[in-house]
This record gives C-alpha cells, structure tokens and sequence, in this order.
C-alpha cells in the first residue's frame, strides 16, 4: 500500500483520537499540569538549596525538564493504551475491524495523536514550571527531538499495552509495574552520577533515562551521557518497539476473535 493512501486512512482516526481526548482536556491536560507543579513544588521545597547537580544550575531549574519530560512519556502512553483498551471494552473496535485501514495507518493514527497529547501536556507544564524558575535554554533542537522521540516510543508502548490488555485492571498493572518505575527510575528528581554504583549501573539499562538525560541537555547543555548516545538508544528502542507494535497489528492480535 502507498504511503498517501496509509495516510489518507490514518487522518480520519487521527482527529478522532485528538477529538476523543480534547474533549476531556480538563482531564486530560489541565490534571498532568497541575499533578506536576504539586510535584515541583514539595521537591523544590524539600530539596532546593540542599541538592547540587549542575555547576550554575539551582535543583528547582535541574528538576523542571525532567517533571516536564515525565509529563510527555506519561500522558502519550496514557493515550493510545486508553484509547484501544476502551474501544475493546465498549464494543465500537469493531466499527475499525470493518475498515480498510492497514497496520500502518492504525499505527500512524494512534501514535501520532498519543504525540500530540503528550506534546501538548509537556508545554503546558513548562508554560506553569518555568514560573517558578526559567530552566535556560541551550539547544531547542534536542529539546524537539527527545520530546517527540520519546512522546513516539511511548505512544507505540501504550498501543502494545492496548492491544495485550483485555480489561483495565490488566492496563493498570502494565503502567503500575513497568511505566511507572521506569519512569521514576530514569534521573527526573536526580542525577544518577548521585546514585551508588550498582543502581549507577541499572539507570543505564533504563531507556527512559536516555529520553530524559537527552531532553534535559537541551536546556542546559550537559548532561550525565552524550546526547548522541542517548538518541542511538532512544532511536533504536523506539524502532523495536515500533516494530512488535506493527507485528501485532498485522497479526489482528487479541482484535479478531
């Protein structure tokens, strides 16, 4: 199939996945924003002045990329798993089995509106955070493309986590066991320079700590790796991914009974 006609199949579900969850926005957006300033503000309070991370960087301005970063990964993998898990629920997936949608066109539809929710979420975050404290900005490139990079590999993840789930339940552990730590495991409220050297060691197995680590060499223009080494992860974890998710999509995996 060509690539206008993956496109021209994935745009009608793309707007409705961006309808779907701008009609929540206060749900959807305004909870993320406000979850992450509660967030900045107990750690800012608790912490600032009395942690050191960067020469010249105060811990309020170190901890406000990674809170936003935090924001994108979580809210793109909230939409796309969301999303597919209550089109199974509710019974309308199958007003989308009918259709000559290809995989490729699912994919596109899915990810692309979990970017843009994530995207969306994380500038909202930065617009209230940099209140508090302006973070700097050092390269607006990396900034781009670690968020939409990492706003991608999520939103691929939340379609796999879609697709696996048969109920909510399921969908929740998959956040709660293996999102969530990752995400709080990745350096967002530290360096992990300040760990000891065994969950040193564990932090660089963490993918999410190269989208992170990446992002936040944007703003201040050091980091605890190379950028170019954390894209290579990033690009590449995001390309698996990418692929099982079109593995099962083509599969008709837990869609066709």
């Amino acid at each position: 199939m060509s690539a206008r006609l993956v496109l021209a199949g994935a745009q009608p579900l793309f707007r409705k996945e961006i309808l779907r969850f701008w009609k929540v926005s206060f749900q959807t957006v305004a909870a993320p924003v406000l979850t992450a300033v509660m967030y900045l503000l107990v750690f800012g309070h608790a912490l600032n002045g009395r942690v050191s991370v960067y020469d010249g960087v105060s811990y309020v301005q170190f901890l406000i990329p990674g809170l936003v970063m935090m924001s994108v990964l979580q809210n793109a993998f909230a939409n796309s798993s969301s999303s597919l898990i209550q089109s199974k629920i509710t019974g309308n997936l199958v007003f989308l089995l009918v259709t000559p949608l290809s995989p490729a066109a699912w994919f596109l539809a899915y990810v692309g509106a979990a970017i843009v929710r994530g995207m969306v979420v994380g500038a909202g975050v930065m617009l209230v955070t940099a209140w508090f404290a302006p973070p700097g900005l050092t390269n607006a490139l990396w900034i781009v493309v670690f968020g939409l990079l990492g706003s991608a590999m999520m939103g691929t993840l939340g379609l796999i986590a879609g697709l696996w789930a048969e109920k909510f339940d399921q969908l929740a552990a998959f956040q709660n066991f293996i999102i969530m730590p990752l995400t709080f495991l990745s350096g967002v409220f530290y360096s992990v320079h300040s760990l000891p050297p065994l969950w040193h060691v564990v932090s660089r197995l963490n993918p999410f700590f190269y989208m992170i680590d990446g992002f936040r060499h944007g703003f201040f223009g050091v980091s605890d790796v190379s950028p170019w080494i954390s894209l290579g992860v990033v690009g590449t974890s995001f390309v698996v991914v990418a692929a099982i998710a079109l593995s099962l999509l083509r599969s008709g995996y837990k869609l066709r009974h």
